[in-house]
């Protein structure tokens, strides 16, 4: 176990970005190199499909963007009480730290939940310290990505409990589609509906699961 915790310990984004065929110039005064990191959201696959068989399934970027647009349809009841623009801005960072540490879900015992914590933060520090800080102007802040990203991980605000909700919901979604389209029974991740929190996701959870059950009836 100590073996296991040095290995986990001894990762950082240089041991990933060593790796890279094309080396991200640091430090610089232009966006350009973050641009280039973040094309690794739009290739790296949900790891959570590919247990099933659906190795060409959605990748990060995939699920953010759809999150994103959820967020700009809160119900007025929800949305008099958010600041939408956050949300949306918090559902297209909140996986950003997957650049480099990849998607790693709860079934994969090889990285502690806390490693996997520690690899996100300092994935997140990166961006802000060393692509990010000498980048002038600009609507988002380095340090703003960071803060959002650590709002969303606390998880303490309205605005971060409605975002991780939307993670649930666009979730349930692709699960419906992806058993719709290949036949598959991906009832594993039906549970997540239960774990969400304010009552107008709910509905949409339950509207989702509904769905599934008609869908399923329908082909008996």
């Amino acid at each position: 176990m100590g073996s296991e915790t040095q290995q986990q310990g001894d990762w950082t984004p240089r041991t990933v970005l060593s790796t890279l065929p094309h080396p991200i110039e640091e430090n610089s005064s232009s966006p350009v190199p973050f641009f280039h990191l973040l094309e690794r959201l739009k290739t790296t696959k949900r790891e959570g499909w590919r247990r099933f068989g659906l190795d060409h399934a959605e990748s990060i970027s995939d699920h953010m963007y759809r999150m994103s647009i959820i967020t700009m349809l809160a119900p007025p009841s929800l949305s008099s009480k958010l600041n939408i623009a956050h949300c949306t801005k918090m559902a297209l960072i909140h996986d950003m730290a997957e650049s480099l540490v990849g998607d790693i879900t709860p079934v994969d015992t090889s990285v502690s939940k806390a490693e996997k914590a520690r690899r996100e933060a300092a994935t997140m520090d990166y961006i802000e310290s060393t692509l990010l800080r000498g980048v002038p102007g600009g609507a988002l802040s380095g340090g703003e990505i960071r803060r959002i990203f650590q709002e969303y991980e606390d998880n303490e605000t309205l605005e971060a409990q409605f975002v991780h909700d939307v993670d649930k919901v666009e979730l349930l979604l692709q699960m419906v589609e992806y058993e719709r389209e290949h036949g598959k029974d991906l009832s594993e991740f039906s549970h997540v509906a239960s774990r969400i929190t304010l009552p107008e996701v709910k509905e949409w959870a339950e509207a989702i699961m509904k769905e599934r059950r008609n869908n399923s009836t329908s082909t008996v």
